[in-house]
């Protein structure tokens, strides 16, 4: 399993996953789950992916090679004249890989699937953010709701929940995508760290912050260590 989150605010977008990938307790691997296509100044895309590896593995190995091929017959999402059209690109390919790997797995009685989050922005376009179900069809990030979420998600959504709106500034959307999810580590041992976060401000049409945060990363810890206290401390002030 894994978690990914992203926030759709006005300055901008936040994006985070984690890099486990567990096939049993006794095969526990690291794998980046975010992948960022971009033209600086041109376009900017991140996907961010959970699910089956062979499933997500091979949907970016296919959007890569239409990229490299630049082929009309298997559209581009570095071409894609809108966030729209990238998404159902997206989605038409992770169908597709989806149907041929369920269908060799089928014959053992097993089933393999992912989902993506898919946001950007072209020059002259709105940012925009796609969560990118199995079978291809996708939903998108709202006023009401500025934020997706893939993977064991249940554990970080209720601080999103409270504290999200796209008036959010980038710092706190920063901040609140990392207590959702270091919630997220507490509770569930199938998503682990290292971390990988992405900003990506309004209309710069590229990458505008990365960061790799490792296990001993000390604001990290830090962070992690101040939440819990100001939670224990909330809890002991309530009064019934």
């Amino acid at each position: 399993m894994t978690y990914c989150v992203g926030l759709l605010l006005d300055e901008g977008m936040v994006l985070l996953s984690d890099t486990r990938t567990n096939a049993g307790l006794d095969n526990i691997s690291t794998y980046r789950k975010m992948f960022t296509f971009e033209e600086p100044g041109e376009r900017v895309i991140t996907i961010m992916t959970a699910g089956s590896l062979s499933v997500t593995q091979t949907t970016v190995a296919r959007l890569r090679e239409a990229i490299e091929e630049d082929d009309s017959a298997h559209p581009s999402i570095l071409k894609a004249p809108t966030m729209l059209q990238v998404a159902e690109i997206v989605g038409k390919t992770l169908s597709d890989v989806t149907t041929e790997i369920s269908d060799k797995m089928e014959r053992m009685s097993q089933r393999a699937s992912a989902s993506m989050i898919v946001a950007g922005q072209r020059k002259g376009g709105a940012m925009r953010m796609f969560l990118i179900y199995p079978e291809g069809n996708f939903i998108e990030a709202t006023e009401d709701t500025p934020f997706l979420q893939i993977g064991e998600h249940k554990y970080g959504k209720p601080i999103l929940d409270r504290v999200v709106t796209p008036q959010t500034s980038l710092l706190d959307g920063q901040k609140a995508a990392l207590l959702s999810m270091d919630s997220t580590l507490r509770s569930n041992l199938s998503v682990g760290m290292p971390l990988d976060l992405e900003v990506i401000e309004t209309n710069a049409c590229r990458v505008t912050m990365k960061r790799r945060i490792e296990a001993e990363d000390d604001v990290f810890k830090a962070m992690s260590a101040d939440w819990s206290n100001a939670l224990r401390d909330a809890f002991t002030d309530i009064k019934i």
